[in-house]
């Protein structure tokens, strides 16, 4: 896909994946600081009042009088639920020493993975595709540190996902995690992030907060030239997330996992935006890798950008103010179905189209070779069209990697 929508985000888009953990360890005041805001907020408060309120008489305790104290909690039932299924995934290159001018394999950077399905020989784990990119050797870390070699099935930079296989016998007694529905997911449900920021040291870190936003566009990178290789729908998260738990499960409060932390805004003056692939393209994806090594993505063969996203004085003259604005099309077979640059997509089947996010997921759901009707406003028009749907090419390229 090659829609250049939201371009600006790509510039603070970067991957979670840690190479020396000494990079990240800058200690920063906070306690301080907080305490400080805290003073001067009751401060305030104290301040503005216009009478004195006696305080009420504290609860007391007598010593010797037992107290409970409720631990478990639904995130924390949740984390038992998904955390044995949670592993580092550590990526070892071939690096060249200066003096001996001999190569060696060293572990350059560690990410995270879950496995989601095992058979009596093998179990499957999926991970980010910018974390095991360029690996000559790839190992799980789980057990307290413990490392298992394991086999690259197949990866997808499209997607920004990959799937490696084990011995099922690594996973003696766990249960492949579940999937939640990413399309019912709503914003301001919890949200709980595991994984292994800043390496092994830190390894099955749980943090949690909210669903953000459930459709957001990010820009796919390749990890080395920085081509932007696709645009993503993704979950918006405010779970804390850090270099190395790229891979990891972005998870649901049922246990259920939701999607695939793959990616953050690192820029002054933001904080706790992070993203995940949502867990239903996890699950096609991750099951064309597992069986064929590689994934098949449905296109519609256009560039397009969301018609909120231009500036007005760019809006084709169109009775509607939503909608995706087809800027050129690529593909033959569309172009031949009679859709054009500047036309404005308003629907897709019965679905309306909103947005590129909305395009996105809509032709997702599809396969190469399947027909579709596209309802498009052409000026003040309104036109029907049948398209049938292409593929991309799953093959890294220079030129135009195709779109949605």
């Amino acid at each position: 896909m090659n829609e250049n929508q939201d371009r600006e985000q790509s510039r603070h888009s970067r991957r979670l994946w840690s190479g020396s953990a000494a990079r990240w360890m800058t200690v920063v005041a906070l306690s301080a600081l907080s305490g400080s805001a805290l003073t001067i907020g009751l401060t305030r408060v104290s301040a503005e009042s216009n009478h004195v309120t006696q305080p009420k008489p504290i609860a007391t305790r007598l010593v010797g009088q037992p107290m409970t104290i409720q631990i478990s909690s639904d995130v924390t039932q949740a984390v038992r639920k998904v955390e044995p299924d949670v592993v580092g995934v550590e990526n070892y290159q071939l690096v060249s020493n200066f003096f001996s001018q001999q190569s060696k394999l060293q572990a350059t950077g560690i990410g995270t993975g879950v496995m989601f399905y095992k058979d009596d020989k093998s179990a499957y784990l999926v991970t980010n595709n910018h974390v095991v990119e360029g690996a000559a050797k790839v190992d799980i870390v789980r057990d307290s540190g413990k490392h298992y070699n394991a086999e690259v099935v197949g990866t997808d930079p499209y997607t920004d996902l990959a799937v490696l296989k084990v011995p099922a016998s690594v996973f003696k007694g766990v249960d492949a995690i579940n999937f939640a529905d990413s399309d019912k997911i709503e914003a301001g449900e919890p949200a709980i992030a595991i994984g292994t920021p800043l390496g092994l040291d830190f390894a099955d870190t749980v943090t949690s907060g909210i669903v953000s936003a459930k459709s957001r566009i990010m820009p796919v990178q390749d990890e080395a030239t920085q081509q932007t290789l696709d645009y993503q729908t993704v979950i918006q998260t405010d779970a804390a997330i850090n270099p190395g738990n790229s891979g990891g499960p972005l998870v649901d409060i049922h246990g259920d996992v939701m999607g695939i932390n793959s990616s953050k805004i690192v820029a002054q003056n933001f904080e706790g935006m992070g993203f995940a692939i949502p867990s239903n393209e996890v699950k096609v994806v991750a099951k064309q890798l597992m069986q064929t090594g590689h994934a098949i993505h449905p296109a519609l063969g256009i560039e397009a950008y969301s018609l909120t996203s231009l500036p007005q004085q760019m809006w084709p003259d169109v009775p509607v103010d939503y909608g995706v604005w087809v800027k050129k099309v690529t593909s033959p077979e569309t172009r031949a179905a009679g859709l054009r640059s500047n036309d404005v997509i308003v629907g897709l089947n019965a679905t309306t189209i909103r947005t590129m996010a909305d395009l996105r997921t809509q032709v997702f759901q599809t396969k190469p070779g399947d027909t579709v009707t596209l309802k498009v406003y052409r000026d003040s028009r309104l036109v029907t069209m049948r398209v049938k749907i292409g593929s991309m090419d799953t093959q890294l390229t220079t030129g135009d990697v195709g779109s949605p």
